[in-house]
């Protein structure tokens, strides 16, 4: 990739982050925020806030990259001639956001022609935390200023920390793939969305585990993890990035570990 091409990419990423900052803090917090659900089985809820940021952030595109494809959560594909696709979720954690708790993000990254992630932002707009990882690239910005990130050391399985969003993790086969990981965990956390991510590229944690997730929901936190030092896969070790069952971890030891564990498991849930 060209030093043009990639100053370009970066720009536009910060660009579109700061845009979603913009029209997610409008309504944070506030008394007026409602929400509608998206589907009638479960409560999905989409607020003003997604669609208002995830609108801002096409914006920014069409006229810095007009050329590059979008893949969004709430206004769906735009297609391209680059080569180049910016996935967005607007507010990863719209349950959370509803709640006023500061762990929901803003996801922007843009994947090549093999639909792999090359750089990609989780960004918390309440806190101002910015991590940020590819191309070169792999930094926090935020109210303690600027470091860069980097994965913890490998550890075994028994002194590790594991969030996933849900206690509920997928399907009752899938669950318990993860309880038989989140067993052998010395510390088992819920409820962060994207923030987790965050916090395994930052060193704070050692996995992330999690089942049913889109494309939009894993391609920029795999670039910034990725670009911390860790490893992101499915539940049998291929590439995530188009979502479904997805393990984060921050080496690939613990990584081997836990996969071992969820490998097992599945098999014996599916009869193989």
């Amino acid at each position: 990739m060209s030093d043009p091409l990639r100053s370009a990419l970066i720009e536009t990423a910060h660009a579109a982050a700061d845009a979603a900052r913009i029209e997610t803090l409008k309504h944070f917090r506030s008394p007026a925020l409602g929400a509608e659900s998206k589907e009638t089985q479960r409560f999905d809820p989409v607020t003003i806030a997604d669609r208002a940021a995830e609108t801002a952030m096409r914006e920014v595109l069409r006229e810095r990259r007009p050329d590059d494809a979008i893949l969004g959560e709430e206004h769906g594909r735009s297609e391209g001639r680059s080569g180049l696709t910016w996935v967005l979720d607007p507010i990863d954690g719209t349950r959370g956001y509803l709640s006023g708790t500061p762990t929901w993000g803003v996801l922007i990254s843009v994947a090549d022609a093999t639909g792999k992630p090359v750089f990609g932002i989780i960004d918390q707009p309440y806190i101002g935390e910015r991590f940020v990882g590819g191309l070169g690239i792999a930094e926090l910005t935020g109210p303690m200023g600027k470091r860069a990130l980097a994965t913890r050391a490998a550890r075994p399985l028994s002194e590790a920390i594991l969030f996933s969003t849900y206690p509920e993790v997928g399907t009752p086969e899938e669950r318990a793939g993860f309880t038989a990981v989140a067993k052998k965990a010395r510390l088992t956390r819920y409820g962060s969305d994207c923030y987790a991510y965050a916090l395994l590229a930052a060193g704070q944690i050692d996995l992330v585990i999690e089942a049913g997730l889109q494309a939009y929901d894993v391609q920029a936190p795999i670039a910034v993890v990725e670009a911390a030092g860790g490893i992101v896969t499915d539940w049998t070790g291929r590439p995530a990035q188009d979502g479904g069952r997805v393990i984060a971890a921050a080496n690939p030891q613990i990584h081997a570990e836990a996969l071992a564990l969820l490998s097992r498991q599945m098999l014996l849930a599916y009869g193989g």
